[in-house]
């Protein structure tokens, strides 16, 4: 629908100086790339829900000190941050911190829901005392009837009730030894729910872990890297700051991250002290990277004659960029078919907490991908980000954690 139209291909691409690159709206309005990748556009097919459209409101807020219009603010809060238009943008252009800049300088008081949520993602407390609440209204088959009373919808939360799963009351220890020699020590990321709703995701890191040679530290004191706060106006200073502090105290190799979404948070994180920034960040680590330069060449698995298709999350293929990891660590399994899965670069609608503010978009999206799941005909579905793992799955897929499937796999099971 969009071509290329007089683009200098011969000149110098724009570099940031002081900060992110906004390009000129003449400069932004050209080649289309953007549009052909956003997933509103898709969704919406109008000038007003792509990326050039969001950037010239971008440069209002940023560069003009305008005050936007509702509708405005409307089409900006429809993006579901996925970055893609990031990757294919030829001016270089940091649309991912252009959004959270524009965000933080908006007026963004949540109601009374979002306190509540941003305060639950925070306090680690607070979590884990409301999980036995969970646990026992998902035993007291209240479930169907506090439906049928359309209470959830009133409250807006029947989206987050409908993702609902048994959350693990068990929390993980803090040392992991390895069964076998010590090649060195790791300390592994859990963020804010994956503990009690992803504990068999963290259960297959630490074994691989283990079974490559690795001590695993599991520090209590950490917390949610910030990512929901900071997509949503809100202020994830003291997040980074306390997972900078709580993890550049550990005395290991590397620290690990399993979810994609946290990754790219935590790959990102910026505060006051740069130096103790950077130094968490040089020790930061995708663990199917880590695990993949670590392979012991006596580790073998058994082999799995069947398929495999592989969900690409956007914040591992738009901002991590290390998608091909996953494929080359499921290649250690024998006889294992892996195939992409069709339209990858698609997002599938979770976007963090998009799929709870905007349920709508998130549910069409989902609905565009479930098509793509169900075309593939594959065995497994794996998808290393927990967010979209829990939006797409559905009954009759076996969608799991990448680490999951290649852990079952393990000629021996490490003690």
């Amino acid at each position: 629908m969009f071509d290329f139209m007089d683009m200098d291909f011969n000149g110098s691409t724009p570099t940031p100086s002081a900060g992110p690159y906004i390009p000129e709206a003449s400069d932004c309005m050209r080649c289309g790339l953007c549009v052909n990748v956003c997933p509103t556009f898709k969704l919406f097919q109008t000038a007003e829900e792509t990326p050039r459209n969001r950037i010239r409101t971008i440069s209002k807020i940023l560069l003009e000190n305008q005050t936007i219009s509702a509708v405005e603010r409307e089409h900006l809060d429809n993006c579901l941050q996925c970055r893609a238009c990031e990757t294919v943008c030829p001016s270089k252009m940091a649309y991912g911190e252009l959004f959270d800049l524009t965000q933080a300088q908006l007026p963004n008081t949540p109601n009374w829901l979002g306190k509540l949520a941003f305060g639950l993602i925070a306090n680690k407390r607070w979590r884990q005392r409301l999980m036995p609440l969970l646990t026992l209204y998902l035993a007291s088959g209240l479930r169907k009837p506090l439906r049928w009373t359309g209470w959830l919808k009133k409250l807006h939360l029947a989206e987050a009730e409908a993702l609902l799963t048994k959350p693990n009351l068990n929390s993980l220890a803090w040392q992991y030894s390895a069964s076998s020699t010590t090649r060195g020590q790791v300390a592994l990321f859990t963020g804010c729910i994956a503990e009690q709703f992803d504990q068999e995701t963290l259960k297959a890191a630490i074994k691989l872990l283990d079974a490559i040679g690795y001590d695993v530290f599991v520090p209590p004191e950490q917390g949610c890297c910030g990512a929901i706060h900071q997509h949503n106006g809100q202020s994830a200073a003291p997040l980074i700051a306390n997972n900078i502090s709580v993890f550049n105290a550990l005395n290991v190799d590397a620290v690990l991250h399993a979810a994609t979404g946290c990754g790219a948070m935590l790959s990102e994180y910026q505060q006051e002290d740069n130096d103790a920034a950077a130094t968490f960040k040089t020790r930061l680590q995708d663990i199917n990277a880590f695990v993949l330069a670590n392979w012991p060449e006596d580790l073998h698995l058994q082999p799995l004659p069947e398929t495999v298709a592989v969900h690409e999350p956007c914040s591992q293929r738009n901002s991590l960029k290390n998608q091909q990891n996953i494929y080359d660590l499921l290649a250690k399994i024998p006889q294992l078919h892996i195939i992409a899965l069709a339209d990858n670069a698609l997002c599938c609608g979770a976007g963090g907490s998009y799929m709870l503010t905007h349920p709508e978009n998130a549910q069409r999206l989902r609905e565009l991908k479930q098509q793509t799941i169900t075309a593939a005909q594959a065995d497994w579905l794996v998808s290393s980000n927990f967010g979209c793992a829990v939006f797409l799955q559905q009954d009759g897929v076996k969608l799991v954690h990448p680490l999951q499937l290649v852990a079952r796999q393990l000629t021996k099971t490490p003690t």
